[in-house]
Formats: structure tokens, C-alpha cells, sequence
């Protein structure tokens, strides 16, 4: 967690002209534990947010246009009131302008111009959403900036606007949801077509939750994510020709061992197996988290990722070998990739008495096979989105 006081510090020192107080807002990153690529498709998720995200200092300024600054990124930004905000779709930047161009659109350009500092301690495009918290955080200062006082859910939606319209990732509403609506000590049992969800509590007893980074970078809007986003939707259009549906999930595993072969594509065949027994997964490991059967879903877990890496084909060499590498040792119950994939973090849930002969047999295992070394972090299921001071 970064110092709230040295948060401050910075942002007035990097404007030294801006007296203002500063406000803070934070933004969580997000731990998806089952339920990968079934938001778009109308399905379950069952994510966690952490207590790593990106943090926003911000005041008032007299420039009628919005400055930002990234520590992380080194890099710097102005958009003033009136130009067009799609000359801000560069860099990260497009994060926070995706924002505030729905916000603009909802309720034009605010009365003053505000200094924004960003910092965050999340690691950059490894699948723990760093790219929704940047929005969620954004999301919850505008609400502040334009005293809108919208509800977290109608925030959590804007910034998946963004995402969508503005950035160019068809993504569902997976990430922003966990990064607003996240709970500490639980995960959250979403229902991506409903948007209902339910609290679980996060009790694994003597077995901890460690994110492995592949520190293989990877950016979505330009992997196979669209793709994939358009390969069930073709498929989706086959099923309609035999059954009502509006969208994959509303298949059950009965239905699609029912329906499924109508899919005139077979690798899009592939894709919705995934979908649909993932959906299945999800459910069950919501059950298993509710029932104390750990055990049960470490299974779910590695179930999980075998068909994200043969029937959705999102893995690849660097998530595949933490996992199995995982698999190798003693005390740990389950792995799987977490996330969109093509790159980025896996988890494993591992003993807390093994964790460190974990650490040691995978990291030797993974550097052996792929010349990367992986970076291990402890996870905890913190609360969402929310003003800090």
C-alpha cells in the first residue's frame, strides 16, 4: 500500500504551482479466481480485488483543461476544455480520457481545470487489471469532480463504456466490476448478464492465494482478446438458428451437448466448450468456497486453465509451464492462468508452510524454460474502489 502522506507529497511537488489540497482516490486492481471469458459471453466470474491498485491525487486547477502526470510512467499530459477528446487516445492516457470523455458526454466540461497525479503498485499488463483500475479511479474522481453522485454500479458501467468505445477492447465488465464493487475478505459470484452478485467469503484456511507474473508484457487491444470476442459471437449466431438464446451462457452443459454441434466452425466449436463448462466451473467453485471444499476447487482451478489453454487457446508457453510447474509440488492444491491470458499472471494455491519450496521449484523451473523470471506476490481480498482523503 503507498503512503497516502507521500502520495500528497508528490503531487505537490511534480505542480509546485497548485496550492490546492489535494484529494485522493483509489482504484483496486482484480484476482479473477474462475470464470475467464465468460463476461462477454453473459456468464459467471468470480473475481477478488487486491489490495495493489492505482492511486489519483488531484486538486483544482486555473487552466480550464485537465493535466496529468504518471510516476509510473514518467510521462505527462494536457487536454483542454473544448478540444476534442479523442486527440487523448495515446499512450495510457487513453485510460483516464476514456473516462472523461463519458463523463463530458453525460454532462459537458467541468467549471474548473484539475491536476491529476497517478502512481500505482500494480505490475503493468499482467493481467490484474491495471488498466480498470486506472479507470475505476478516474471513474470515482470525476464523480467527484462533477458532484454527480452516481452509485458505484452506474460508475463501475462507465468505465466499461470507456474500455469498450474509446479504448477498442470489446471486454466484458468483469475487471471495472471487481475493482468497484470488491469486498474485503470476499470474492464476488458476478452474474454478467443480470449484473447480480454475491459476496463469498475468501476462506482457504492453511492455503494462501500467490500471483505468479510471467513478466511476459502483453497488450490486449492489440492480442487475439478481440478475437476471441468474435469467434462466440459467430458462434452465438449458429445456435439462434436452432435454439433462443441471447447470449452463450444461457446454455447449460446439457443444452450445448444438445445444440453444440449446429456450430458450423469447429474451432469456434472449441471456444464455446470453453465457455460453457467454464460457466459450470464457476458455479461449482462458488459452492466449494461456500462449503470449506478447498480441495475442490484447487481441481476447478486446473480444469480451468487445461481448457483455457486447449479450447480457448489464450495460454501460451509462459502461462503453461507456471502452472504445471505448480502442479509439481507439494501443497499446492490448484492452479490456473488468471485473466485475459496471451501473457500475464497465473495463480496457485499453495500451503503456507510449502510457499517457499513453491517459490524455489518454480521460479528455478520457469527460468529454465523460458529465460523469464517470474515474480511471485501474496494476494488479499481488499475492499473496491473509493476517496481516500
Amino acid at each position: 500500500m503507498i503512503d497516502i502522506q507521500f502520495l500528497v507529497e508528490n503531487f505537490h511537488r511534480y505542480y509546485a504551482e497548485n496550492c490546492n489540497p489535494a484529494i485522493v482516490f483509489f482504484a483496486p486492481g482484480r484476482i479473477n479466481l474462475i470464470g475467464e471469458h465468460t463476461d462477454y459471453n453473459g456468464g459467471y466470474v468470480m473475481p477478488l480485488a487486491l489490495h495493489r491498485g492505482t492511486y489519483i491525487a488531484a486538486a483544482p486547477n486555473l487552466n480550464k483543461s485537465f493535466r496529468f502526470y504518471s510516476e509510473n510512467f514518467k510521462s505527462s499530459y494536457e487536454h483542454f476544455f473544448g478540444l476534442d477528446t479523442s486527440q487523448g487516445k495515446v499512450e495510457w492516457f487513453k485510460y483516464p480520457m476514456g473516462v472523461i470523455d463519458r463523463f463530458v458526454k453525460r454532462y459537458g466540461w467541468p467549471n474548473q481545470g484539475w491536476d491529476l497525479y497517478f502512481l500505482g503498485d500494480l505490475p503493468l499488463s499482467a493481467g490484474l487489471s491495471s488498466s480498470a483500475s486506472v479507470e475505476m479511479a478516474t471513474a470515482i474522481a470525476m464523480d467527484y469532480v462533477y458532484q454527480s453522485a452516481l452509485p458505484m454500479i452506474e460508475l463501475v458501467k462507465i468505465a466499461k463504456e470507456a474500455e469498450n468505445e474509446f479504448v477498442g477492447l470489446q471486454c466484458g465488465i468483469l475487471d471495472m466490476f471487481a475493482s468497484g464493487m470488491g469486498r474485503k475478505e470476499h470474492c464476488l459470484l458476478i452474474d454478467c448478464n443480470s449484473m447480480e452478485f454475491t459476496t463469498i467469503p475468501f476462506k482457504t484456511g492453511d492455503y494462501r492465494l500467490i500471483i505468479m507474473n510471467t513478466n511476459k508484457k502483453r497488450g490486449l487491444a492489440d492480442s487475439k482478446y478481440n478475437l476471441r470476442v468474435k469467434e462466440c459471437q459467430l458462434a452465438l449466431a449458429d445456435l439462434q438458428q436452432r435454439v433462443d438464446i441471447g447470449f452463450l451462457c444461457a446454455l447449460d452443459i446439457t443444452g450445448f451437448h444438445e445444440y453444440g454441434k449446429v456450430i458450423k466452425n469447429e474451432v469456434n466449436y472449441k471456444r464455446v466448450r470453453h465457455v460453457i463448462t467454464e460457466n459450470q466451473r464457476t458455479k461449482d467453485a462458488a459452492e466449494a468456497l461456500i462449503e470449506n471444499d478447498i480441495q475442490l476447487l484447487g481441481k476447478l482451478m486446473y480444469e480451468s486453465h487445461k481448457s483455457l489453454q486447449n479450447d480457448y487457446e489464450v495460454s501460451g508457453i509462459e502461462l503453461d509451464c507456471l502452472v504445471e510447474a505448480s502442479m509439481q509440488v507439494e501443497g499446492v492444491l490448484g492452479a490456473r492462468m488468471t485473466g485475459a491470458g496471451f501473457g500475464g499472471c497465473a495463480i496457485a494455491l499453495v500451503h503456507k508452510n510449502k510457499i517457499s519450496d513453491f517459490q524455489q521449484y518454480v521460479e528455478k523451473t520457469y527460468f529454465e524454460k523460458t529465460g523469464l523470471n517470474a515474480e511471485f506476490y501474496e494476494s488479499y481480498a481488499e475492499n473496491g474502489a473509493c476517496r481516500l482523503l
